[in-house]
């Protein structure tokens, strides 16, 4: 078998380890933290945004060189909220979903001239808000219940008021002591995928199973891990166009995901408390840490675990 197809093949895998820890469902104690005053105390108020008009790659640079997940899309005059494009919506355009049909369909394949499109192309228009007025308790169900990982906030008239994400919540309620550790919390079974395995591959993945990071594992060894930040980068960065010869979206997405991989990486283990790994998550500025035990990958932590483990008990 070619190495590169093994690496296809390999990259659809679901890791399903639970160590030597019994790690069963946990029950949580019903508990929503509460919190005095309006959301808009945590939210971002000066919240950039770009027009409907607005070319995909404009907005994908400026989401690249304002380290953004999301951007809000509005009318110029009015700056009533008309949707958002995440890196998500990024991912699935540059071939993990339906949006992919703009380049492959209107465009023949051309990522080039599809980028050139406008963001309401691919934005998202039907999107959850939450009123200006809301409380950090709307934000906490709002983000478990649908999974969302940032909320425009709104006035009455529907314009754009702000903006919280689930790291702006957890950093309320990492603020009460917990007595739940890592363990407790975790995403057990999670995809992996492997260095040599196409950057299509990982999008893909990301978009069928809606999340947006991939631990990247060889031999059983954690090599890093891949998020939807880091492709869309590849792509706001112009990155990509250093390694065009057709302009072709298939050849760009070519590159194994290995090359995309930078930095430190950072880990936690089973046994630390869920204050610390949300305090570390903070102060490096990233969204989730692999758990290991034993030098084995046996789960993931993210925001999102960590504001459902927050807000749902284990309180002291």
């Amino acid at each position: 078998m070619h190495q590169s197809d093994r690496g296809i093949k390999q990259g659809d895998r679901l890791l399903k380890m639970q160590g030597k820890l019994d790690r069963g469902p946990v029950e949580f104690k019903t508990h929503i933290a509460e919190q005095e005053g309006q959301i808009m105390a945590i939210a971002t108020r000066d919240v950039i945004s770009v027009p409907p008009t607005q070319t995909i790659m404009g907005a994908v640079e400026m989401m690249t060189k304002c380290n953004f997940r999301r951007l809000p899309v509005t009318d110029p005059g009015t700056k009533k909220l008309r949707g958002i494009i995440t890196s998500s919506d990024v991912i699935n355009f540059m071939g993990g979903g339906d949006k992919y049909k703009l380049v492959q369909v209107r465009h023949g394949g051309n990522l080039i001239a599809a980028l050139n499109e406008s963001v309401r192309t691919i934005m998202t228009q039907q999107l959850a808000t939450l009123p200006h007025t809301a409380h950090l308790k709307d934000a906490v169900d709002a983000i478990i219940n649908k999974r969302i990982g940032g909320l425009p906030l709104v006035d009455n008239d529907g314009v754009l008021t702000g903006i919280v994400t689930e790291r702006d919540v957890m950093r309320i309620l990492a603020s009460e002591r917990s007595t739940l550790n890592v363990e407790d919390i975790m995403t057990l079974s999670i995809r992996v995928t492997v260095p040599d395995a196409p950057i299509s591959g990982a999008t893909s993945d990301m978009t069928k199973y809606k999340f947006r990071r991939l631990p990247v594992v060889s031999e059983d060894v954690l090599y890093g891990i891949v998020t939807a930040t880091d492709i869309m980068r590849y792509l706001g960065s112009r990155e990509v166009f250093t390694r065009l010869t057709t302009g072709d979206a298939e050849e760009i997405m070519a590159l194994p995901v290995r090359t995309l991989i930078s930095g430190e990486l950072y880990t936690t283990t089973p046994h630390t408390s869920i204050n610390n790994a949300a305090r570390e998550m903070l102060e490096k500025n990233i969204g989730a840490l692999p758990v290991i035990e034993d030098t084995k990958l046996i789960g993931l932590i993210t925001e999102f675990d960590l504001v459902k483990g927050f807000a749902k008990g284990g309180w002291s």
